[in-house]
């Protein structure tokens, strides 16, 4: 007596050092008397537990028919294959608190109701892939009877098979996939069956399977050049993981060619292709295929060339344009070659200075680049001209170096010897042909004045010979 006294008193004072209150259940009611065999068990809720769990037994603490199912924080349970009829049956709940201590709760009792009645049937709920088949729970059955054929009323499956008390079975036999299959299950009890029970059928299909944390990152560009001076690209697989690799051509008819089955491919003709690349993973023995694919285009293109840079002066900055030739699609980018680029050739607000602007071909047949805005240098200007229409040096005008840079100037003024302007030359233009209001200027030392358009000045002279 005096154990049982100092096992009740740890007990609760192992509740308090908890702060928690064992619940009771509130349905079935303590003592209550002719319960449903299918009846929801229900409990108060108790704050700062960390679960439940239910233990049901025929016996004070017994656990012969449930042991210790968790009920997570969900503070009812609902026993799937019901309870024994006419029998009192024992519940104790049991706390997880803090650290993982386990408190089992004092127990409390009820008493089902005696069923006097063979069960109703039941209904088929589904079949799986893995050779099962589920039904659903009859009130007051403690057993089910199957019968599985390939035929209506057939048994070649399974010939009235007695499974205990369970909602699922699995026939020796395998169940065929995408073949309709007929079942017929009959639930008994001590009263007997209401059997024969109806009929039903089902077909066994293979699920789709979830490739989507196996499938390959594939990079590969939506367009693709064969270069015009004989390189081409050669296009490598950038995937992760990938098992295999195939490479198509798509051909007028709809049909595709397979071409490679390597990681990386080097296109020889101008087209459509498909490329794809995949994971091969096992399900139930069973090799997937988890495929990524793209679609790009093979197209002709070459290096860019740039013809000129023009630049003009803007309050904000400059404004420089890239003129280009070539069969290719182009991008853009100014002072890096490792961009950021954009498709305009065009740039705005542009600080003045020295700058290099860069061109690439955006299928990789290469990239080219020019620096503009040089220092202006007096070898930039010719020292003498001779205007006498032989077609040999008539004209005098700015000569940019193109191996050194591109200079953009905003004008050029020719001067005489007294400082009178004679002429403000276009630097796009032929250039100066000596003369003066349709006079021919005679022989002598002229003086120019040359300006950039970042701010650039430089003075200089020249002889005109004739």
């Amino acid at each position: 007596m005096r154990k049982r006294v100092l096992y009740i008193f740890i007990f609760c004072l192992g509740l308090l050092s908890y702060g928690q209150t064992c619940p009771r259940v509130q349905d079935p009611a303590n003592g209550s008397v002719g319960v449903p065999v299918d009846t929801e068990i229900r409990w108060n809720q108790v704050n700062g537990v960390d679960g439940y769990l239910i233990s049901l037994g025929t016996t004070p603490g017994g656990t012969d028919i449930l042991n210790r199912r968790s009920a997570g924080l969900v503070n009812s349970f609902s026993p799937e294959l019901g309870l024994p009829d006419d029998t009192r049956i024992y519940v104790t709940i049991s706390l997880f608190v803090t650290e993982g201590t386990l408190v089992d709760c004092p127990g409390e009792t009820f008493t089902t109701q005696d069923v006097t009645e063979p069960p109703p049937c039941t209904q088929l709920v589904s079949g799986d892939t893995f050779g099962s088949i589920y039904w659903a729970y009859a009130y007051g059955a403690t057993g089910y009877r199957v019968n599985i054929g390939t035929t209506s009323g057939g048994n070649d499956i399974a010939d009235n098979v007695d499974v205990g008390n369970v909602l699922s079975y699995a026939p020796e036999k395998d169940l065929p996939l995408d073949q309709e299959i007929f079942v017929q299950i009959v639930p008994y009890n001590e009263n007997g069956d209401n059997g024969p029970c109806q009929i039903e059928s089902l077909i066994v299909s293979e699920p789709e399977f979830d490739c989507s944390p196996f499938l390959p990152q594939v990079d590969i560009p939506d367009q693709v050049g064969i270069c015009i001076d004989g390189t081409t690209t050669t296009l490598l697989s950038r995937i992760v993981r990938a098992s295999g690799f195939r490479w198509f051509r798509k051909n007028q008819d709809g049909s595709e060619t397979l071409l490679s089955e390597t990681n990386e491919f080097v296109p020889s003709d101008m087209g459509e292709y498909r490329f794809e690349a995949y994971n091969t993973v096992s399900q139930d023995g069973v090799p997937i295929e988890c495929i990524s694919s793209k679609d790009f285009t093979v197209v002709r293109s070459e290096v860019p060339t740039i013809n000129s840079v023009d630049i003009k002066r803007q309050t904000s900055g400059l404004e420089i344009t890239v003129n280009v030739a070539g069969e290719g699609d182009y991008e853009y980018t100014i002072n890096s070659e490792f961009g950021p680029y954009q498709a305009s050739p065009v740039f705005q607000n542009v600080p003045k200075g020295e700058r290099t602007v860069f061109v690439r071909d955006k299928n990789g047949c290469g990239q080219v680049q020019r620096t503009i805005e040089l220092d202006l240098s007096p070898d930039n200007f010719p020292r003498f001209f001779t205007p006498n229409q032989d077609g040999a040096n008539d004209f005098w005008q700015f000569r940019p170096s193109p191996e050194s840079g591109e200079i953009n100037l905003e004008y050029i003024r020719i001067y005489d010897r007294y400082g009178n302007l004679l002429k403000q030359l276009d630097p796009r233009s032929q250039g100066w042909d000596g003369s003066f209001k349709g006079r021919r200027l005679p022989e002598s030392d002229y003086w120019y004045k040359a300006a950039s358009f970042s701010g650039q000045e430089i003075k200089g002279h020249f002889t005109l010979k004739r």
